[in-house]
């Protein structure tokens, strides 16, 4: 008898063993292993997008960033030296009526004007020479690129200088003091690095 119930015990002992297994041993819900690959490149959910340290292509750059874009050797202040000695260079030289250095250094429009004031101080019989006192301080107005390449830079100018004019009547001295706003010009993809200047306007002092 006893040896009857331990078979029957044993019996009931290996479905039980058996059932636990078939329950514990099976996967339930979602493993690690069930999760689809990440696609390459693609970013996480709320992940925020990465930031570009470059300008989008549709970016228009504007004053001395546009200059530079088109030309990276452009130096504003060697510029504004260059700009200061042509001051004095033009001032002289219109001073003396001298045309040939004016045609290198002037469009042709502010050429004529400079041409014809020239023009009218021979008729009168009159002469001028121009000392200056100091270099002419030269400050950055504007600057723009424009028709592709075509820089166009504004520069204020403050000026002492000495004038000393003859005339029928007699000398004269007259110490000046003039600020002016200088627009030069210049085709960026030029090999020749000479400006040229375009307009002459009066400032403020």
């Amino acid at each position: 008898m006893q040896v009857l119930e331990l078979i029957i015990f044993a019996g009931l002992a290996v479905v039980v063993l058996y059932q636990l297994y078939s329950v514990l041993g099976r996967r339930v819900g979602r493993q690690p292993e069930d999760q689809p690959a990440a696609q390459v490149g693609a970013p996480a959910l709320g992940a925020r997008p990465p930031v570009l340290d470059t300008l989008d292509e549709g970016v228009e750059l504007t004053g001395l960033a546009a200059v530079k874009a088109k030309d990276p050797a452009f130096d504003m202040n060697r510029f504004l030296d260059g700009a200061k000695g042509a001051y004095e260079m033009i001032v002289k030289a219109f001073a003396e009526g001298d045309r040939a250095t004016l045609k290198n250094l002037l469009a042709p429009s502010v050429l004529s004007s400079f041409e014809g004031a020239i023009d009218a101080r021979e008729k009168e019989g009159r002469t001028e020479t121009v000392e200056f006192f100091h270099a002419p301080r030269a400050d950055l107005e504007k600057a723009e690129v424009s028709q592709g390449d075509l820089a166009q830079i504004t520069v204020r100018f403050l000026a002492e200088f000495r004038s000393r004019t003859k005339g029928p009547e007699g000398e004269g001295v007259d110490d000046r003091r003039t600020a002016e706003l200088w627009t030069f010009e210049r085709r960026l993809k030029n090999r020749d690095p000479n400006w040229t200047l375009v307009h002459v306007d009066a400032a403020e002092a």
